[in-house]
């Protein structure tokens, strides 16, 4: 059952993140209401969890859910190859057929090193 409930929320996170993300016009930098304050023992799983949501809602798209790929290239193992540095460049200057995105530093930093732990 939890597996069942899991895979609605990613699925509907999926399309919401696929749908939506134009309405930057504010002040947001993305921070999510997530303070780091609640539970330092955790701090690294909130880390995750931001990051994720962070990818969903500005990645998964072109790169997949899954980071299978799509429109965009395969990301399961791309800190095999880059860099946390190197994903941030990336993802704030684009590359190849990638244009740059529009998040603010902290999430470019919080995605990349989320993604560089992919190998």
């Amino acid at each position: 059952m939890k597996k069942g409930l899991l895979s609605i929320l990613f699925g509907t996170a999926l399309v919401l993140g696929a749908c939506g993300g134009g309405d930057d016009g504010g002040t947001d930098n993305g921070d999510n209401g997530d303070t780091g304050t609640e539970e330092p023992a955790g701090e690294n799983g909130e880390s995750t969890a931001a990051a994720e949501e962070i990818f969903q809602n500005n990645c998964a798209s072109c790169h997949g859910g899954d980071l299978s790929g799509g429109a965009g290239p395969d990301l399961r193992e791309v800190g095999s190859d880059y860099s946390s540095d190197e994903i941030v460049d990336i993802i704030q200057n684009g590359k190849d057929g990638m244009p740059p995105q529009d998040v603010s530093d902290e999430d470019a930093q919080a995605l990349a090193s989320w993604l560089a732990e992919k190998k």
